[in-house]
């Protein structure tokens, strides 16, 4: 893997642990020599994760839309800022410049990200890992709701493994790199959708 693209909050959240873990992530990818593809801002966890990578040397993409770089104050230390027109050109960017995707905590948008790129995932639009950092139980609302999706029919077992999850960044990055797509070239089968 060569870069990895985190969505996570424009916020830091209430509890200090989002804040570490965010730098916990940004020091991994350095020190594995995978860089960092994320939305280009300077402000909240976003500016942690960005900060850290930085910091160990690491190289970092942030890909931002014009409108966001005076609220969300664009980061001025990246390693390379592409500004585009749109959220939905921000997204199909750091998609076609990222190998892996991690959520950490966020809101909105952090969310919405994350989900839109596993529903890529699940129309064979690509084939790469996709994980959750479950940072002190954060995302265990939506893992209990994705298993909810299962018993109730409206997810297929299989396409439940297009998420990985772990409490840990090192375990989840060991489980993106051991992911195998359950989604072939040709796509999934109804049944398996």
């Amino acid at each position: 893997m060569k870069r990895i693209c985190v969505f996570c909050g424009s916020r830091e959240g209430t509890r200090p642990v989002y804040a570490e873990a965010a730098r916990a992530v940004g020091s991994m990818l350095a020190s594995e020599g995978i860089g960092l593809v994320y939305g280009g801002g300077g402000i909240g966890l976003m500016k942690i994760l960005a900060d850290a990578v930085l910091d160990e040397g690491g190289t970092v993409i942030g890909v931002i839309p014009q409108a966001l770089t005076v609220q969300e104050i664009a980061h001025p230390r990246v390693t390379d800022l592409r500004i585009v027109g749109s959220m939905h050109e921000r997204k199909a960017l750091m998609a076609d410049l990222s190998d892996a995707f991690i959520a950490l905590p966020g809101g909105y948008g952090t969310l919405e990200e994350f989900c839109e790129i596993v529903t890529w995932a699940q129309l064979s639009f690509h084939r790469k890992p996709c994980g959750l950092l479950n940072v002190a139980g954060f995302y265990d609302p939506l893992l209990a709701q994705l298993d909810r999706q299962v018993a109730e029919g409206f997810l297929s077992p299989t396409m439940r493994t297009l998420v990985a999850e772990a409490n840990e960044p090192g375990e989840l990055l060991a489980a993106l790199q051991a992911y195998r797509s359950p989604v072939t070239e040709r796509g999934m089968s109804k049944e398996q959708i």
